[in-house]
């Protein structure tokens, strides 16, 4: 048991655990406007994909003029998606019409697109990370 505590430690000390996570750096464009916030959602898994409450890591920022950048540090390898959307009036929330069907900016990582159902399907808007530095641009649609 203290061998492998001291074994762990002795790792931590050579940089080899952080070999084991990778950054994961999102560009978003597309917002028509800088009101309001962005909502970012990185997800590990198809059962959580696209429910923000379900998301392994996420973040809200200023909306602004241009494109938004941000940066998920240390996140552990395997198959992610990502979800975004403008709210432009900051209510928290992503505003939808009477069918349910978006009045907000909103995007998915491989240009995913919302189907006449719902959201794309993971497997659409799925990417591997591995232990290297990664960035992937997702453009708001309307």
């Amino acid at each position: 048991m203290l061998r492998q505590a001291f074994l762990a430690a002795s790792l931590c000390g050579f940089g080899l655990a952080s070999a084991l996570a990778a950054d994961l750096t999102l560009t978003v464009g597309g917002a028509r406007s800088a009101n309001g916030s962005l909502g970012l959602a990185v997800f590990n898994s198809e059962s959580a994909f696209p429910r923000a409450p379900q998301a392994f890591a996420s973040v809200r920022i200023k909306a602004g003029q241009g494109d938004a950048v941000f940066t998920f540090h240390g996140l552990p390898p395997g198959k992610y998606a990502v979800s975004t959307y403008h709210d432009d009036n900051d209510n928290g929330k992503l505003d939808t019409d009477a069918f349910g069907f978006p009045t907000e900016g909103l995007g998915f990582s491989n240009e995913a697109r919302v189907t006449t159902t719902g959201p794309p399907p993971f497997a659409k808007a799925a990417f591997d990370l591995g232990d290297e530095k990664k960035s992937v641009t997702i453009k708001l649609v309307y």
